[in-house]
C-alpha cells in the first residue's frame, strides 16, 4: 500500500519551503513579474482607449514581451518567478492555523487557505502561459473563453455551472474593490509611514479597485453568456474592456481602468519590497 503523508509532515515541508531564503527571494521576484504583466496590460488598454489595437489581457501582455528583443528569455524569467510565487502561496496555505478552536475559526482558516491556494493556481497558470508563449504558442484568451463557455453550455446543467463561474469571478472582483476601498491589503505589507509609503498605499487602492471593476465585468459577461446560452458573449479581460469601450464615455472608462492596471503593476513592484513573507 502507498504510504500516506501526515499533516504534520506536510506542514514541515511547507515550512521549509515558505521560510527558505531562496523561496522568499523567488516570491518577491514573482511579485515583480506580476507587476510587469499588469503594467503591460494597462499600457495596452490605454492604447486601445485612444484608438489603438491589441489584446489587453495577460496573453496580450506576454505576446508583447515575446515580440521584443530577447523576449523569449524574458518570458522564461517571468515564468520561473511566477512559479516561485505560486509555490510560496501554496506553502503559505498549508501553514495557515486556526485563529480559534471552534467552527468559526476552522471556517476562517479554510477561507484563508482557499485564498492562498487560489493565488497559487493563478500565478502558476500565468507562468505556464508565459512558458508556452516563450516556446512559440500564441494563445488568444477571448477565443479560449468562448470555446470553454461553448463546451460548458453543451453539457447538462452547463448554464448553471457557467453562471456559478461568472458569479465567482464577479465576487472575486468585488473582493478586490473592497480590499482597495478598505485598504486591507496593507496588513500583508510592511509599508513605512513615509510619503513614499503613502504613495504605495494610494497605488494599491487605485490598482485594486481598477482590477476589481474589470473582474466584475468579466463575471457579468459570463453570466450573460449563461443566461442567453450564447458563448460568443463570454469573454476575458480583453472582452470586458471592449464591453466598456462600447459604453457611453467608453474610451475614458477604458483609459481609467488601464491607468488603474498600471498603478496596480507599480504597486506590485513595491509589494516585492514590502511584502511580509
Amino acid at each position: 500500500m502507498p504510504e500516506t503523508v501526515s499533516p504534520r509532515a506536510s506542514r514541515e515541508v511547507a515550512r521549509e519551503v515558505a521560510y527558505h531564503p531562496a523561496a522568499r527571494l523567488g516570491a518577491r521576484a514573482g511579485y515583480v513579474a506580476n507587476g510587469v504583466v499588469h503594467g503591460l496590460i494597462g499600457s495596452i488598454a490605454l492604447g486601445v482607449a485612444f484608438g489603438g489595437t491589441g489584446e489587453s489581457d495577460q496573453t496580450g501582455a506576454l505576446k508583447a514581451i515575446a515580440d521584443a528583443p530577447l523576449g523569449f528569455a524574458a518570458l522564461w524569467v517571468l515564468a520561473v518567478a511566477l512559479w516561485a510565487l505560486g509555490t510560496w502561496h501554496l506553502a503559505a496555505g498549508v501553514l495557515v492555523r486556526d485563529p480559534q478552536g471552534d467552527i468559526k475559526g476552522a471556517a476562517k482558516k479554510w477561507g484563508v487557505r482557499a485564498a492562498e491556494w487560489g493565488q497559487a493556481a493563478t500565478f502558476s497558470a500565468i507562468g505556464f502561459i508565459a512558458a508556452a508563449v516563450a516556446l512559440g504558442a500564441r494563445p488568444n484568451a477571448e477565443e479560449a473563453a468562448e470555446r470553454a463557455s461553448e463546451g460548458v453550455l453543451t453539457v447538462a446543467g452547463g448554464s448553471i455551472l457557467l453562471s456559478l463561474v461568472g458569479l465567482g469571478v464577479a465576487i472575486g472582483g468585488i473582493s478586490f474593490i473592497v480590499m482597495g476601498v478598505m485598504r486591507s491589503f496593507h496588513s500583508k505589507l510592511d509599508i513605512p509611514d513615509t510619503p513614499l509609503g503613502h504613495a504605495v498605499v494610494l497605488l494599491g487602492v487605485v490598482g485594486f479597485i481598477a482590477k476589481g471593476i474589470a473582474l466584475v465585468i468579466v463575471g457579468i459577461l459570463l453570466l450573460a453568456s449563461a443566461v442567453t446560452i450564447d458563448p460568443s458573449t463570454a469573454g476575458g479581460l480583453d472582452g470586458a474592456l471592449q464591453a466598456l469601450l462600447a459604453m457611453m464615455f467608453g474610451p475614458a472608462l477604458v483609459a481609467a481602468v488601464g491607468a488603474g492596471f498600471i498603478a496596480y503593476g507599480v504597486f506590485c513592484l513595491f509589494r516585492a519590497r514590502y511584502a511580509t513573507l
